[in-house]
Parts: structure tokens; sequence; C-alpha cells
């Protein structure tokens, strides 16, 4: 009798005992999300805080950009920054020039890294793997070593100070990741696609062009929005290449106005203007980014799931 009611009360305390303990770890968990939020919530205003900033400082006036105490919110916004562009730098001219970099470059990579990726993943031929490894291996090649060749090689072709150098690389494959990131993509794709048009007479050209590329549309705009990103902000290649600064983007532009001082004593650099440059250049990137974001989430997601 005394063992069985040992037994019962050791399994009314269990009963008693458990409730609470599920409570204490809800609320331990509970307590730990809430902390991870705020350090979250912390940590993202530190990143926004910059570009909280640089909106804020495109509507004050010249000279009152570093007044203290820090001004978060101008006293009295203005337009005179956004309006009195072009008289510090052509950014018409600087613009067009951006988009010809870009559009250039995004139907090369496009175009000829969906081709290349093709040939990796869908062809079968000897050494595939074998120059495909090779391929991937460029990419631990930093930049600087081959930037002195390559502008020798584009000297010798008296391309300096011409759009040439900075488009002509993105036609012959677009870029060992983005061939890499494509070829993945294609390889999730069924065989048996490619088999059946070949039985009703395609050729490899009509099997890329008309059934892979439209079902790779995630894919490509993810390649798209990498490509839109490097050469939008690409500051060193033209830098390197481009001498005319009727042929120089927004990148360069910004940096030159930077350089560009008013007439408070010749020490209180254009913080205004340049904001609102700044502001007008990172815009676009915002749109394309929440535009393809839908492409670039299942680009990425789906990118290598069945490869074999």
């Amino acid at each position: 009798m005394t063992t069985v009611s040992n037994i019962q009360g050791n399994v009314s305390t269990a009963t008693v005992t458990k409730p609470g303990l599920l409570q204490n770890r809800k609320f331990i968990n509970r307590a730990l999300k809430a902390l991870l939020y705020v350090i979250l919530t912390i940590g993202l205003f530190a990143l926004l805080l910059p570009s909280f900033w640089m909106v804020s400082t495109s509507f004050k006036e010249i000279g009152t950009e570093f007044a203290l105490p820090i001004e978060w919110l101008p006293r009295e916004a203005v337009l005179s920054n956004y309006t009195g562009l072009p008289q510090y730098f052509p950014v018409v001219q600087y613009t067009i020039n951006t988009l010809i970099l870009v559009v250039g470059n995004l139907l090369g990579t496009l175009l000829t890294a969906s081709m290349v990726a093709y040939a990796f993943a869908r062809l079968r031929w000897p050494g595939r793997d074998w120059i495909f490894g090779i391929c991937l291996a460029t990419m631990m090649l930093p930049g600087v070593v081959t930037m002195i060749p390559t502008f020798i090689i584009f000297k010798q072709l008296g391309w300096l100070n011409t759009f040439m150098p900075l488009i002509i690389g993105s036609w012959f494959g677009g870029g060992a990741f983005n061939i890499f990131l494509i070829r993945q993509f294609f390889m999730t794709l069924p065989m048996e696609i490619d088999e059946a048009a070949r039985i009703d007479g395609a050729t490899g050209v009509t099997i890329w062009s008309r059934i892979v590329i439209p079902l790779s549309k995630p894919v490509l705009a993810t390649v798209a929005i990498f490509t839109f990103l490097g050469q939008w902000n690409d500051f060193m290649g033209p830098l390197i290449y481009l001498n005319d600064q009727r042929l120089y983007p927004l990148s360069i532009g910004l940096s030159m106005m930077f350089n560009t001082y008013t007439g408070y004593g010749n020490a209180v650099p254009l913080i205004g203007p340049v904001m609102a440059a700044s502001v007008l250049m990172t815009l676009p990137i915002i749109v394309i980014f929440f535009v393809g974001q839908q492409y670039f989430v299942r680009g990425i997601s789906t990118t290598g799931m069945a490869a074999r």
C-alpha cells in the first residue's frame, strides 16, 4: 500500500510541476525572441541611419550640412540641391553614359552566359566537366592580378578612352559566377524536355531559345540584378579606361563633384548637391530590386536543388 501511495504521489507531483516547467520554457523562449527582435531593430536603425542622413542632407541649404548639434531633419526643406545639379556637373550626360554601360553589359551577360551555361548543363561533350572546373577556378584570381595585362591588351587594340573595354568582356561568357549560377538552374530542368524536343526535330539553338530560356526567368532576373548593380556602381573600370570627361558615368561624376567647393572660403564641399545626386543614383537600384524581388528570391532558392 505504501508503494502504491508513493507512486501516486510522484505521478501527482509530476502532473503538477510539468505545466509549470512548460510555462517557464515558453516565457524564456518569448523573452529570447523579444531580445532578438530588439537587437535586430537596433541593427536595422544603425544600417538605415546613413541613408536617412543622406536623404535629409539632400534637402538642406548649402553651408548648413555640418551644423552642430546635428540636425537630422532640415529646418526648412529646399529643392535647390536637386534643381541645381546641372550647374555642377552634366548629370544628364553622365546618366546616359551609365545606361549605355549597363544595357551593353546586361545584354552581353544574359546572352553569352546563358549560352555557355546551356553547353555545360544540357550538352555532353568530351572534357566538359574539366573545362567547367577551369572556368570556376578563374573566380579565385583577384581582379588586380589581371588588371595590368588586360589594360595592355586594350591599349594595343586602341580601345582606351572608349566604352569597349567596359562592355566587351560581358560578351565573352559574362563571367564565371554568372555561368555557374545559370548552369546550376539549367540542371534542375528535366532532360526529358530536351529529348522530346529533339524527337520533334528541334536543334540545340531552338531548345535553348524557345524552351530553356523561357523556363529560366528567375535565374536570369537574378543575374540581371547582379549585373545591373555591378555596372551601375562600377568606379574602378571607368577610372582606368576613360579619360574624356564627356564619357564619365555617374560614379566618376559623383567623385568629381565631391571635390567641387563652394565660395565659402573654398573650404566647404558641395555636400548637399552630392547627397542629392547620391539619392538619385540610389533610387534606380531600390526600384530594380523591388520590381525583381520575386524572381530574385526564386532564382536563388531554386538554383542547384536538383543538380546532377
